[in-house]
């Protein structure tokens, strides 16, 4: 019961947290329903274990239902670091070519100067 509580309390703090960020405008509204979203349903899972608990033997899993969620949570986590690792490649591949038009750039001013001294 106590574990419940506390879980509950960080879960307030996190979502209490999350307006703030969304007040002062640090996250955009589609992020903003997204966790507000997932701690929501994390509250739920909390509140309602006991009933997990016999949902995920019903399917007939074994073990708990804190020991699904958690399977949930990383399967979640794994394709989370999936999509910011395509994220990122992306990013560095719009580094790379803004970096390559800066040096063109740099070379074709540096030619130009070049011909008008020696003109």
């Amino acid at each position: 019961m106590w574990q419940q509580i506390i879980a509950l309390l960080v879960i307030l703090f996190f979502l209490l947290r999350l307006f703030g960020q969304k007040t002062k405008k640090e996250i955009s509204g589609h992020e903003f329903f997204l966790w507000f979203i997932f701690w929501l349903v994390a509250a739920a899972a909390i509140v309602f274990i006991k009933p997990l608990d016999h949902l995920v033997r019903s399917l007939g899993f074994s073990g708990s239902g804190i020991n699904f969620l958690v399977y949930l949570a990383v399967l979640a986590l794994i394709y989370l670091v999936f999509r910011l690792s395509l994220k990122i490649n992306k990013l560095d591949r719009g580094l790379s070519a803004i970096n390559e038009a800066v040096t063109l750039k740099k070379a074709e001013a540096k030619e130009e100067t070049k011909n008008e001294t020696l003109k």
